[in-house]
């Protein structure tokens, strides 16, 4: 059990008021360990509402620096910041929310080599990315090493989440694989509203809390999607297959894999990955 000091009783009464969460949800929460894959669009409010929550320890994966096209969406970030590798500017925010939480950077880009490695140590991973290669990667290696994870997407105007619990439906049940390099545009290719990011954001901090305090039904065989410019929610049922190349009964999925990542114009699309 752990002894909140009356500091922390007070910060996070809000939270022990609401009779689903209490102390009992909220040492759920001190005690849990979340690593973040991308320090981006996703990410930052995933972070923010984390370490506001009292989250006992949240790693960060990225290689990147702050750019300026960055700051429209990724608001963990400020205009000081650009040129810094995100995962410095991410942390110095994080304990400025909560200096309690306990912050692990990984200056590093998740890797086939690297991933599995990366995610031992923590309870539930959120994908904050925006290329395929990379889904897959998180998804693959949740999948392989018995981790759950928050899935999310966004593009233009839409977003899209499902929660990973092992034995629900993987990503992989619904797509084999990601598609050929170039064939769909990433948000630097195809621009994003920047709220849409805090939109899906929060979504997923949600489920994450809601995983460590056990209150409500997660998104799991699930897929949450939404439209911004019109503002409807829909949610499509997902199911795991016993032909899923990775969680079915006959796996051809059996090790991890750097699939071929989209590139764009530098020129035309000056803007981070995130």
């Amino acid at each position: 059990m752990y002894d909140f000091t009356e500091e922390e009783l007070n910060r996070y009464s809000r939270h022990i008021l609401l009779k689903d969460v209490g102390v009992e949800g909220q040492e759920r929460i001190r005690a849990a360990k979340v690593l973040i894959v991308g320090a981006g669009g996703l990410g930052a409010p995933v972070a923010m509402y984390l370490a506001a929550a009292g989250i006992g320890k949240i790693g960060i994966v990225d290689g990147d620096v702050v750019d300026l096209s960055n700051l429209q969406r990724q608001i963990i970030h400020t205009t000081p910041d650009v040129g810094r590798y995100k995962v410095e500017s991410a942390k110095e925010t994080i304990q400025a929310i909560n200096p309690s939480v306990e912050v692990v950077t990984h200056r590093d880009f998740l890797m086939a080599n690297n991933a599995l490695d990366i995610i031992s140590d923590y309870d539930f991973v959120v994908d904050g990315t925006d290329n395929f290669p990379v889904k897959f990667l998180i998804n693959d290696a949740c999948v392989m090493a018995g981790k759950p994870f928050s899935h999310g997407g966004i593009l233009r105007f839409e977003g899209q989440t499902f929660t990973y619990v092992p034995g629900s439906a993987c990503y992989r049940c619904t797509f084999d694989g990601p598609p050929p390099a170039g064939a769909v545009p990433t948000c630097s290719q195809a621009g994003v509203l920047g709220a849409i990011a805090g939109m899906l954001g929060t979504i997923q901090a949600a489920e994450t809390l809601k995983y460590f305090t056990g209150v409500g039904e997660l998104l799991t065989n699930k897929l949450l999607t939404f439209n911004a410019k019109t503002m409807d929610f829909r949610k499509i049922n997902l199911k795991r297959h016993d032909r899923c190349p990775l969680c079915g009964k006959n796996p051809t999925v059996t090790h991890l894999i750097d699939y071929e990542q989209a590139t764009c114009d530098l020129a035309s699309h000056k803007a981070s990955n995130k």
